[in-house]
């Protein structure tokens, strides 16, 4: 099995992806940590601060002597060389607000995963067209799983995840698979900047074990 869709598996078997994002070194290994022991295997970290970088080393650190079998991703890649830099650093997957060619290219050609953020059927035509498999819907809550129901027919061999305003309440995730998505990206719904704040990991692992199980009886 190829490494692209072993991680495509592996979001598939989780049913969401977390992401995040914070400046404090420490914060953002913390978080890794709670939703590591609330089960979760593949986790998102987006690049979106000076630190990102120097960070997300740290992470994968923690993650190759504490946390056998985590999957670290970055999101937010907007360009082939911040690609490259994660890759270099130990990223195990990428994921874009956008479809970048150069990116999918490079992804394609080396068998790794990734997720380009798309919103038109004219985007998703080229993102398959570039040999991409895994769509993330973004921004998940402009469009809404209405939009998924009606494209899904053109695009029964994509597998689709909306990410941006995909909430933890059961209406709105069954509403996502109802339509036909095989996983859902959780950021600021789960993990938000309240309780990065507070530094209140406990509830991030509390939430995020919950929405784990009520994926996992959604998707029963």
């Amino acid at each position: 099995m190829s490494k692209s869709k072993q991680i495509a598996d592996a979001i598939i078997a989780q049913g969401m992806l977390p992401l995040y994002f914070n400046a404090d070194e420490t914060v953002s290994v913390d978080i890794l940590k709670a939703v590591y022991k609330a089960g979760v295997k593949a986790l998102e970290y987006t690049n979106r601060g000076e630190a990102a970088l120097a960070n997300f080393k740290k992470m994968v650190t923690v993650r190759n002597t504490e946390m056998p079998g985590m999957l670290l991703g970055v999101g937010t890649v907007k360009n082939l060389q911040t690609a490259k830099d994660y890759l270099a650093a130990g990223a195990d997957f990428l994921v874009s607000p956008g479809f970048v060619k150069e990116v999918a290219d490079y992804a394609v050609a080396n068998d790794i995963f990734y997720a380009p953020g798309c919103m038109t059927p004219s985007e998703i035509i080229a993102a398959e067209n570039a040999g991409i498999g895994f769509i993330k819907l973004f921004p998940g809550n402009m469009l809404g799983p209405e939009f998924l129901s009606g494209i899904k027919d053109i695009f029964p061999k994509l597998l689709f995840m909306p990410t941006g305003g995909v909430d933890t309440t059961r209406e709105n995730i069954e509403g996502w698979f109802k339509a036909g998505v095989c996983a859902v990206g959780m950021g600021s719904k789960l993990i938000s900047k309240k309780l990065m704040e507070a530094k209140d990991y406990a509830t991030i692992e509390k939430m995020t074990k919950e929405v784990l199980d009520l994926i996992g009886t959604i998707k029963k």
